[in-house]
């Protein structure tokens, strides 16, 4: 467990950006307290400076986990976000998408978000930008990479895909049916 160099703080906050855009700082300095990101076998953790405190009495070879887990690195650098992150960043996303109902459960199977499936679109969405997936209902389902503009899903035809699924809230469910 350690404070994240200034490579990996650029790069996990470029990633953040693309959906949250300047609510970086909100996520950092909460009224609930204040929040810091660390890293811990190649994985990026968002925990309060209250836990952070507790956790540094444990060994680094027993501690597993601490705070939410927002992503990992993989071998190559780059930065990958997790489901886990979806709480935190649902309430500060800048686009957002919603789909219909009949397009939740093909979303949740991980399966990208066609023009039939989309119900709304949030206005001056660029193309590939970072969106949060919502229902109907207003629920985060997952995040992904717009497409498509918003002025070029107007046009699109009822097969072009949309969103590009990144992760989806039924990870959980695939991923543990995976390990059994």
């Amino acid at each position: 467990m350690r404070p994240l160099t200034d490579e990996e703080t650029r790069t996990v906050f470029e990633k953040l950006s693309k959906y949250i855009g300047e609510n970086i700082k909100l996520l950092i300095d909460r009224p609930d307290g204040t929040y810091c990101f660390r890293y811990h076998r190649d994985r990026i953790f968002y925990v309060s400076e209250e836990i952070l405190k507790k956790a540094a009495h444990v060994s680094r070879e027993n501690l597993m986990t601490f705070g939410t887990c927002f992503g990992k690195f993989t071998k190559s650098g780059k930065f990958r976000l997790h489901i886990t992150a979806l709480d935190f960043l649902a309430p500060y996303a800048k686009f957002k998408i919603w789909v219909k109902p009949s397009a939740e459960q093909q979303f949740l199977y991980g399966h990208h978000v066609m023009k039939s499936g989309l119900g709304r679109i949030t206005e001056n969405t660029n193309q590939y930008q970072g969106v949060v997936v919502y229902s109907m209902n207003d629920l985060p389902l997952g995040f992904g990479v717009a497409a498509k503009s918003t002025q070029e899903c107007r046009r699109a035809d009822p097969m072009t895909i949309i969103t590009f699924h990144q992760a989806d809230i039924g990870e959980f469910i695939r991923n543990e049916e995976a390990l059994l």
